[in-house]
């Protein structure tokens, strides 16, 4: 197979390239971090193209995917990884920048991500569009406004996109992953049930792809939490929200 990742130097989209590698797979990694992914590639033993470039860039995204069709031809899968997540309150006017970098990476960076794929895979009748989304685009987290609020909205349109596909032959798929050890996470400053490595949570979103799922929450405990989440009350919820830690502020 054929596969395409961004956000691919490290965390989870590392561990996806590693995970497909170990499979023998094709790889075309993107991720701005170029000695990143230059350790990566060299370690990784097949066929890897890596790109060095900003989803948030459409003109970048669109040549390296070009490049790597030209070489290899049309992916099977083409999972859009890239993200950040930062804590934010909206009374700091210095978050208010924060909050466009974190929507224009999150949401715009999966439409950047698909667009040069689309037309290719839907005239070939076949692949596989994943964005990965995140459990905090359920319900809003406080502290996380930003990144909840583009986790959200990556639900939303990968569910639209989804719509738009059909009778295409082109599938596409929202994976929610819960806490996972990563850097990103790794700066929180409150418990986080149910963490699982990167690489476990690699293996888990493969198989859902795999198995042609087009909405998983990782682990499955966390899709247990996801279902309680959307129908708890608001009273109930900011209950138990109020014992929450924040994620902490850029700076």
């Amino acid at each position: 197979m054929k596969i395409f990742i961004t956000g691919a130097s490290s965390g989870i989209g590392e561990a996806l390239a590693r995970r497909y590698a170990s499979r023998g797979d094709t790889l075309g990694l993107l991720a701005r971090r170029e000695d990143q992914l230059r350790t990566l590639q060299a370690s990784l033993g097949v066929p890897c193209e890596i790109y060095p470039a900003d989803v948030r860039d459409l003109k970048a995204v669109k040549a390296a995917a070009e490049a790597f069709m030209a070489k290899h031809g049309v992916p099977d899968v083409v999972i859009g990884n890239a993200g950040v997540s930062h804590g934010t309150l909206t009374e700091h006017e210095d978050d208010v920048d924060v909050f466009r970098r974190i929507l224009d990476i999150n949401v715009n960076g999966l439409v950047n991500t698909f667009h040069p794929f689309i037309a290719p895979m839907r005239a070939r009748g076949s692949g596989t569009l994943v964005g990965i989304a995140s459990v905090a685009g359920i319900r809003g987290l406080p502290g996380a406004t930003a990144y909840s609020a583009s986790k959200a909205a990556a639900v939303s349109y990968l569910e639209g996109l989804r719509l738009e596909m059909r009778r295409s032959g082109v599938k596409v798929a929202a994976i929610l992953p819960g806490f996972i050890a990563t850097p990103m996470t790794a700066a929180n400053p409150y418990p986080m049930p149910f963490i699982i490595s990167a690489e476990d949570a690699a293996r888990r979103i493969a198989r859902a792809i795999d198995a042609g799922r087009s909405y998983a929450i990782i682990p499955w405990q966390m899709a247990i939490v996801g279902r309680v989440l959307r129908v708890l009350p608001n009273a109930l919820y900011d209950r138990a929200m109020r014992k929450m830690g924040r994620k902490p502020r850029k700076g």
